[in-house]
């Protein structure tokens, strides 16, 4: 028989299947096994609206749920959404025993579904696995306990820090194998994420490539002074996903011919309450978006750091070297990569990617 803990993993595992898909619900896994220590049922929140892993995991353990344990990487609910309470199903089917890894941060369960359970004689285990929980539904509790999305700020850099081979310079740096493992992030993430500056030297289309996305990709431009062409090819890609243009609302107003342009073109304006970069990322959760990969460019990315909207930093370091005349990574200046928690190190195709997370997991 298995242990507490080595259950929770599976449960883990069955959570983690449906990475990009559930938002702005989380990531949730759950098994039932008997007092015998057998599996009689396992499930897992596929996608926004569907059934919650511990309705799937009682479905199919049926009748064997009765006297048996249920473990699940998240509190289960105890409110009326898109699918009824998890709690009630839970105490019809005669479970004895749950396990959860961590408490829902939603303020509609936040506790509420433990205590409940408690009430119906069921006995409460809570923080098995509690941070590989927390890690897993990093978008999630940001949304619920920051009000605003989680930030994951993606830079690939020269052998000596530059990202160009100098000012309005488009340069591709890295190796075929990291263009893919940022290619299957973007597949995991709500929206992807540029500056304006980006927009006018690259011309991206910020789609996903080569791999496969269930849901629309969000292509997010940060752009304070709506210097957007109406003639960017993100607008010729409205298939793939909606493309947000994230300025103040008093530039919208100063500047409503161009707002207009933008909008015919097919852009979704996002009007943020107040300049810098933290009413701007906040700005964006109303439209579904929890995980936010940005990309770039410098400019941006120090106005992120600054305004202390990063969550986590993936650096791709490439074996080029650009020399003195290469634009270097502002932010490069203000952060020292190990002292970022959690920091993992590891090659990938010639290039080394190097990511840790800003905060530590609470």
């Amino acid at each position: 028989m298995l242990s507490d803990a080595e259950y929770m993993d599976r449960a883990l595992a069955l959570a983690a299947r449906a990475r990009g898909c559930t938002t702005p619900n989380p990531l949730v896994g759950a098994i039932v096994v008997t007092a015998e220590g057998v599996v009689v049922g396992s499930g897992y929140h596929a996608e926004a609206g569907g059934p919650h892993a511990e309705a799937d995991a009682l479905r199919a353990a049926g009748p064997s749920a009765r006297g048996a344990t249920l473990y699940c990487t998240l509190e289960p609910c105890c409110h009326t959404g898109q699918t009824p309470p998890c709690v009630d199903a839970i105490i019809e089917a005669g479970i004895s025993r749950v396990v959860m890894a961590v408490e829902d941060p939603n303020p509609r369960v936040a506790g509420g579904g433990a205590r409940r359970l408690r009430e119906h004689g069921v006995r409460m285990h809570a923080g098995v696995g509690r941070d590989e929980a927390v890690r897993l539904n990093q978008p999630f509790f940001s949304a619920m306990r920051r009000q605003r999305p989680f930030v994951i700020a993606k830079i690939a850099t020269s052998l000596d820090g530059r990202v160009a081979a100098g000012p309005g310079m488009r340069t591709h740096m890295t190796s075929a194998a990291a263009d893919r493992r940022n290619q299957c992030l973007r597949a995991e993430v709500d929206a992807v994420g540029v500056g304006s500056g980006t927009v006018l030297v690259d011309d991206p289309l910020l789609t996903v490539r080569d791999v496969y996305r269930r849901r629309p990709l969000a292509r997010v431009v940060f752009d304070r002074r709506l210097r957007t062409p109406t003639t960017a090819r993100l607008f010729s890609t409205l298939s793939s996903g909606p493309v947000l243009i994230v300025t103040t609302a008093a530039m919208a107003e100063a500047r409503s011919s161009q707002a207009r342009d933008l909008e015919r073109a097919g852009a979704t304006l996002v009007r943020a309450p107040a300049a810098g970069l933290e009413a701007a990322v906040a700005a964006l959760l109303p439209f579904s978006i929890q995980s936010l990969l940005l990309e770039g460019g410098p400019a941006l990315h120090e106005s992120a750091w600054a305004a202390g909207v990063v969550d986590t930093v993936r650096v791709l370091v490439t074996p080029r070297v650009l020399g003195p005349s290469g634009l270097p990574w502002v932010a490069s200046s203000r952060l020292s990569l190990p002292s970022l928690f959690n920091l993992r190190v590891e090659p990938c195709g010639a290039d080394v990617i190097i990511e840790g997370d800003v905060y530590r997991i609470d």
